[in-house]
């Protein structure tokens, strides 16, 4: 039984039609699972290379099919993520919203059509079912928790609680407890909240790292009335008095946060937390049960988690490590699975690499010669070690890639985790303003009651969604990793799930003894975390990591001359458009502008120069950047300004820099 699951928006990525904020389609996903077991995930936005992607998963599902070897027509079912009377109200709407939407469709007939476009198969729109989102959440988190039973907390937009048990065949039952009204989520209470602190739309985040260099009591009244505590596990929010907030701080101005930022975002955590642990506590108390999963986009808040586990009420709890709506695709395809008679296996997963590999890497590294040197040989890890012992930042992509929201092990960067200014100088060298956030710990599974207080499961910390407590003697090691409480999220490495990483951290304990990673996500602040061998040299070309690490191959940039930049093909990514228009000045004299705009729903708008804007508009797919330089016949000053232009519009995401394909290459 192959069940493919689908989350995500239905617009092509060259086209802004179904896009609206209302419509929740971010984070697009596909997973492919056969007989219950995961075989492929992707998120869109690591293929598409749009953050947060809210286009159809377009690419994501080929990559699915590919890794499996079948086509669409073999596929039994197709699970989408939101339910199809909600989807049909939305489609409704827009159709009456929107003069420029031609016909009215039904979401199964619009999925059906959509994955037809993409994929070259027709598909029998019978073979589509469709899944409330909120329970796709809970599917996700439940059905690969290895509960039998457990108390299910979906804290998203529109979540609510589950009683999940687990019958003897296998099948997971999902009973509704109780439902959050979207006007009560803790999204909106975050949202209500984030102006203040200059922040917007996934910037939750940044939220949460501000607050642990806060004290709350500054804004608790002020936060604390936004929301009142009520009997049976109830709360209510009352986020029209939000407005009382503007008498007390001002959101920061050029970006300069101060204490009283800090002070905000502590108590908007603080809120957060007390909101949570009032509801768990009455229904752990109701229920009797004493597991918890949890799951949704609030669910990736790593100290609510922390202060749910240091709140005891509850033996086990389980965060699953793609809670956002990504993993929304792997909920909907087990629910389908199990409807069709595959249940998922009774057991927690414990690994989520189910994207692509990099095994034909040296071959992919070849394309990159002209600006990137590849040594290939079978001691990586001890190579990896060395460069972290003597001061490097590195990229390390093996194996296939991780799916969910953190870089477990498959496309990271790391440095050691000491002293404490390598935190700022990991996030500077992959460009990221923010660096205050704090970054996730590695060590060896083995090593955890060794460096945290009051840990001993190695195996219950492999994904990076709790806080544990340094030891006296481990904080200055871990320096680069703590919050100021003498804490730090930790990431535990098994010997046999990562080898390649296992060795790395045994080869630094023989050469520093101190077997911990300072890890962040292998990409740079405005593109999402590198998927494949291109993404990852993109990455690092853009980066000011030392060394790059693929599969077995070594890779340090060269000195770019001319030749080697001209050799690079320039395109344009399918989500940018190049716009061009003449106007007039002073009445007689026309003149062209042109701009690049991207597709997405916070569309991106870059101005181009009119020489750029010429040869972008004849340039087809991509040419080699040499000839079009070349071609336009510039003096050197010129030719200088032009390249900076196209290497600023790379670093950003708005143009594509790539070796020729390869039959060309050839």
């Amino acid at each position: 039984m192959l069940v493919l699951g689908l989350a995500g928006g239905l617009d092509p990525i060259d086209r802004k039609i179904l896009d609206t904020p209302e419509a929740y389609t971010y984070d697009g996903a596909a997973v492919l699972i056969e007989d219950g077991h995961v075989v492929a995930a992707f998120e869109e936005a690591r293929l598409n290379r749009i953050k947060h992607s809210n286009k159809f998963p377009a690419a994501a599902v080929r990559h699915c099919l590919a890794m499996r070897g079948v086509a669409l027509p073999q596929i039994d079912r197709i699970a989408y993520y939101v339910d199809e009377a909600s989807a049909d109200a939305l489609l409704a709407r827009m159709y009456l919203d929107r003069p420029d939407i031609a016909a009215r469709a039904n979401a199964r007939h619009l999925l059906a059509a959509t994955l037809a476009r993409e994929c070259g198969d027709a598909i029998d729109p019978g073979r589509l079912c469709f899944f409330e989102h909120k329970l796709t959440h809970a599917a996700c988190t439940m059905h690969q928790s290895g509960f039998d039973e457990s108390l299910v907390y979906v804290i998203d937009n529109a979540g609510g609680l589950y009683r999940g048990t687990r019958a003897a065949s296998g099948k997971v039952a999902l009973d509704t407890i109780a439902l959050t009204d979207p006007s009560q989520s803790l999204q909106k209470l975050c949202h209500a909240v984030l102006p203040f602190l200059g922040l917007g739309l996934f910037e939750e985040y940044r939220a949460l790292a501000l607050a642990q260099f806060g004290s709350p009591e500054r804004f608790e009244a002020a936060v604390g009335m936004l929301y009142a505590l009520l009997p049976d596990g109830h709360y209510r929010l009352d986020l029209a008095r939000t407005r009382d907030l503007r008498d007390l701080i001002d959101p920061p101005r050029g970006g300069v946060l101060t204490a009283a930022h800090h002070d905000l975002a502590a108590a908007l955590q603080q809120a957060m937390e007390r909101i949570v642990l009032h509801v768990l506590a009455h229904h752990r108390a109701t229920t009797g049960l004493h597991n918890l999963c949890t799951a949704g986009g609030m669910a990736d808040n790593i100290a609510t988690s922390t202060a749910i586990r240091s709140a005891g009420l509850f033996d086990e709890i389980f965060v699953h490590p793609a809670a956002y709506d990504a993993g929304c695709a792997l909920g909907a395809a087990l629910l389908a699975s199990q409807a069709a008679g595959t249940p998922p296996p009774r057991a927690r997963i414990d690994d989520v690499r189910w994207g692509s590999d990099v095994r034909d890497a040296a071959a992919l590294l070849r394309g990159w010669n002209p600006v990137v040197s590849t040594d290939a040989k079978n001691d990586t890890p001890r190579r990896a070690a060395e460069c972290i012992a003597r001061g490097a930042t590195i990229g390390w992509v093996q194996g296939r890639s991780d799916f969910g929201t953190h870089a477990l092990g498959a496309r990271n960067a790391f440095a050691a985790a000491a002293p404490i200014a390598n935190r700022e100088r990991l996030h500077r060298a992959l460009g990221r303003v923010e660096t205050y956030r704090p970054l996730a710990a590695m060590i060896r599974a083995e090593d955890l009651a060794r460096w945290c207080e009051g840990e001993s499961d190695g195996g219950a910390l492999g994904f990076q969604t709790f806080l544990v407590r340094a030891r006296a003697e481990t904080r200055a090691p871990l320096a680069a990793a703590l919050t100021h409480d003498d804490r730090f999220c930790v990431q535990t490495v098994a010997r046999d799930r990562q080898p390649l990483l296992w060795q790395l951290l045994t080869h630094l304990d023989a050469l520093t003894g101190s077997p911990v990673l300072l890890s962040a996500s292998l990409n740079r602040s405005n593109e999402p975390t590198a998927e494949s061998v291109e993404d990852a040299v993109v990455s690092y070309l853009g980066s000011q990591l030392d060394y790059l690490i693929v599969g077995d191959c070594f890779v340090e940039r060269r000195e770019i001359d001319w030749d080697a930049r001209g050799a690079l093909h320039l395109a344009l990514p399918p989500h940018v458009k190049l716009v061009r228009s003449q106007g007039l000045i002073e009445r007689h004299s026309q003149r062209m502008t042109a701009e690049l705009r991207t597709t997405t729903t916070a569309p991106m708008r870059r101005a181009v120069t009119p020489l750029l804007g010429d040869l972008l508009a004849t340039i087809g797919e991509a040419a080699p950047l040499g000839e079009i330089v070349s071609e336009a016949r510039l003096a050197a000053d010129d030719a200088r300004q032009l390249i900076d232009e196209i290497d600023a519009l790379w670093s950003a995401g708005m143009v594509l820099l790539r070796p020729a394909p390869a039959k060309e290459a050839a």
